[in-house]
């Protein structure tokens, strides 16, 4: 029977090889297809518009190239490098505690994984978003953006982190049942809170302040029967000139947020339309069958943790020779990717077919014309490429294909907007 370091290393050749295939496949297909503007969008996107979004789907996948690289590379380092287990005896030297140890390595971890993508998220920013006229971030903002979600990670996430090791250590063998209990509850806490407390810390919220447009907005709101604390709009443009709309929150504490980027890009029926998609969303039950299904895949993988905390199997062919709690998780979180990325295009079919029932709410409540002219805008300003690999976008596309999702939405039937039932 083959140790787990050989099938660890079998899966992870897999899954690397085919992450890598897929990106060069990616990039290989829109270069092929610069040229030339889909016939579907040559009435409203320039040669040079196309080219533009081709150029920077190449550079991000470039630089995804290098992000591959080094994500395999510090897999390995802290696995069959033995890189876990010199953080655990690092963290055994600071404090007797095991709980302590164990917060101590997850935080080890998380800081040195951060450290390693960072220079690549200044790339990112400042030489490929500068590039093609997207950032609007300064160095200084980036880093106090940095240090605030380090903040917030750490307040957040260092009691999450004792609350699990301590629901490990004490609650014996239904320790899985707990920390699947406490991780619902965060999880539901976050999504509450996050509207009020955790997005202002980043970004300014105002309301509305378009009379005309917030008028169509209730109208639209009224007939969807959303009831949210307001109509706001964000001040996305401090960072990029990408546009963006979505609802957010739980309960009394829901909310409709605009990028202001995309009130600019935007006419009042492109608008209108846009929020009908999202509260497409809202209507099909979309974002609570996600959250079902997320507590439902965490209570899966949970169980499956609890079996392999106990196999010294897991441990030795990973290279931990001192297992604990801690590690267990460490090693679970780490290789799972590896195991669980064939199984990725599920998901992503999952998502598209969400955006498809969104469209078509959306098309019964605006007009299907508007939706599309919304979809080209942010297409073209949002410099998105509208000739993805298929193959590639079977993995990774949590939204339809530009050209798929277009002629969909002009298939539809042009009707006035119908109140919901009819």
């Amino acid at each position: 029977m083959p140790s787990f370091s050989s099938v660890f290393i079998a899966a992870f050749i897999i899954t690397f090889g085919l992450k890598l295939w897929l990106a060069l496949r990616q990039m290989r297909h829109v270069w092929q297809n610069r040229g030339d503007v889909p016939a579907a969008f040559a009435g409203n996107i320039s040669l040079d518009q196309h080219q533009k979004a081709a150029d920077y789907t190449l550079a991000k996948g470039r630089l995804s190239l290098l992000n591959l690289t080094l994500e395999g590379g510090l897999l390995l380092l802290f696995t069959l490098g033995g890189g876990l287990q010199w953080l655990q005896d690092r963290a055994a030297d600071q404090t007797a505690s095991p709980i302590w140890q164990g917060t101590l390595l997850l935080l080890g971890l998380m800081f040195i994984s951060s450290a390693a993508e960072l220079p690549l998220a200044l790339y990112r920013q400042f030489r490929i978003e500068a590039r093609f006229g997207f950032n609007r971030q300064t160095l200084a903002s980036f880093f106090v953006d940095m240090i605030k979600q380090g903040l917030l990670g750490l307040a957040l996430g260092v009691p999450l982190i004792l609350l699990t090791l301590w629901l490990m250590t004490r609650m014996g063998g239904n320790w899985w049942l707990w920390v699947w209990l406490m991780w619902m509850g965060f999880n539901l806490l976050v999504l509450a809170v996050y509207p009020t407390f955790i997005a202002p810390l980043f970004n300014t919220f105002t309301p509305l302040q378009d009379a005309s447009l917030r008028a169509r907005i209730e109208r639209l709101l009224d007939r969807a029967g959303f009831r949210s604390s307001g109509v706001f709009v964000m001040d996305g443009s401090k960072r990029s000139s990408h546009g963006n709309a979505y609802f957010t929150g739980l309960g009394q504490s829901k909310r409709i947020v605009f990028f202001d980027t995309l009130l600019e890009q935007l006419d009042p029926d492109q608008t209108e339309a846009v929020l009908a998609h999202e509260l497409g969303h809202y209507k099909h039950r979309h974002v609570l069958k996600r959250i079902v299904l997320m507590f439902g895949f965490s209570l899966l993988l949970l169980l499956v943790l609890a079996w392999l905390k106990n196999a010294n199997w897991f441990y030795a062919g990973l290279h931990v020779t001192s297992p604990t709690d801690a590690t267990a998780l460490a090693l679970f979180f780490l290789v799972l990717p590896v195991f669980l990325f064939p199984v990725t295009p599920l998901m992503s079919l999952y998502s598209r077919l969400h955006e498809f029932q969104a469209d078509a709410f959306a098309a019964k409540q605006s007009r299907p014309e508007h939706l599309v002219s919304a979809l080209v805008k942010m297409y073209r300003d949002n410099a998105s490429t509208l000739t993805p690999d298929p193959i590639h976008s079977i993995f990774y596309d949590s939204h339809p294909r530009a050209a798929e999702r277009i002629a969909r939405l002009q298939a539809l039937t042009i009707a006035e907007p119908q109140p919901i039932g009819a």
